[in-house]
């Protein structure tokens, strides 16, 4: 049989950590074909990802599922990576005297799930001594957060896919879809490609593919943010040093590889595209970053911008389409989309091939209904 008249069980559209991810888990029960518009699987935004495992992090579905990926982080398969996924990093969201009322409520309900503790102004100053002795009034320290090595992730999933018999085609931008006798015929720049069920996991791009698909939309919109690297302080290891973040995420300041990674936090709403960064978010972001540290920022190392796409609860979007049969969401993973991906894949896979959610992710405290596409709908 030609790979024009195979019918996959699955099309995966979009080949960053959500699709490779997905494409893995499914992958061991099913034909997958795993389409990817760019030359390279992760262009977008997984390849500008400076993730955190943070389980404090994000909305309570998204801290659900952040919990039940830990254990995937902490010991992956055998032959996975060459070398640890995680590697431990302090978390501290700081407040100045002003958002004293945002930090009580973040520790309010941050505190039911960690074992969080908060910090006074010294003791935030002895952790990070950059950090400048009059800016912050309190914070909250979370000691079980980690940095992710997102490209021994995203590739160990692909190698995985792979391995499990997956067809990987890349330069195959989606450009038509026709449902026919219960089969999907997928046009693609690299040729047609037929599958019983399509897989959105196309990032910014997943409402587009909706509509192209005659799905129903979830009112999703990329934000651009935008991060840099500058160089540390003469004489100052920064290895160690805790990630800091503004407990209202107008900034953050974490250690990347010798230097210092800031970023101003924006959210910047703007249509699917190769996002870059502007020089009006660079400024806010120095300005920023030398009222709360001592330092100056001069000497930009790198800068880039990504795409973080959100609907708008700010958690993923999983399940069937209402409207066009054999369509499935895998969308709106907004920041959270790396430190999710472990339990959010094996919870897409399960609900895709119409198995039960895994006990593990449901112990956790995770509420299905809370990431199926018809909420959007029903809020609206």
């Amino acid at each position: 049989m030609s790979a024009s008249e195979q019918i996959f069980d699955f099309a995966v559209i979009g080949a960053g950590i959500a699709g490779a991810s997905v494409g893995a888990e499914l992958a061991a029960d099913a034909s997958i074909v795993l389409l990817e518009m760019e030359s390279q699987p992760g262009y977008h935004t997984t390849g500008r990802s400076a993730a955190m495992f943070a389980p404090g992090y994000g909305p309570q579905p998204v801290r659900a599922l952040t919990r039940a990926s830990a254990a995937f982080y902490n010991a992956p398969p055998d032959g996975f990576a060459t070398s640890p996924l995680l590697s431990p990093r302090d978390v501290i969201m700081i407040a100045r005297s002003d958002q004293m009322t945002a930090l009580d409520a973040f520790h309010a309900e941050i505190s039911l799930e960690l074992p969080v503790a908060r910090i006074d102004a010294g003791d935030m100053c002895n952790r990070h001594p950059l950090l400048r002795e009059n800016y912050a009034q309190a914070g909250v320290l979370d000691e079980t957060g980690s940095h992710i090595d997102v490209h021994a992730l995203h590739q160990g999933y692909l190698r995985v896919f792979r391995a499990r018999g997956g067809t990987l085609r890349t330069n195959a931008e989606a450009l038509a879809f026709v449902r026919d006798s219960g089969i999907w015929q997928i046009e693609t720049a690299a040729g047609s490609v037929r599958a019983a069920t399509i897989i959105n996991a196309a990032g910014a791009w997943a409402d587009q593919l909706a509509t192209m698909a005659g799905a129903e939309t979830i009112g999703l919109v990329p934000k651009r943010r935008t991060a840099m690297t500058i160089d540390a302080p003469d004489g100052l290891a920064v290895d160690d040093l805790p990630l800091v973040v503004d407990i209202d995420e107008d900034f953050y300041m974490k250690p990347d590889a010798g230097r210092l990674l800031i970023s101003p936090a924006n959210e910047d709403p703007m249509p699917p595209c190769d996002a870059q960064p502007e020089e009006l978010d660079i400024a806010i972001c120095a300005d920023r970053i030398e009222k709360a540290f001592d330092i100056e920022v001069r000497n930009i190392a790198s800068k880039w911008a990504g795409l973080r796409s959100f609907v708008a609860d700010k958690s993923p979007v999983v399940g069937y389409s209402q409207q066009a049969d054999g369509f499935f969401w895998l969308a709106g993973q907004g920041g959270y989309g790396i430190q999710t991906c472990p339990a959010l894949s094996r919870l897409a896979a399960a609900t895709a091939l119409g198995n039960g959610i895994p006990a593990d992710i449901l112990g956790e405290g995770l509420e299905p209904a809370s990431l199926l596409p018809q909420r959007l709908s029903e809020v609206a």
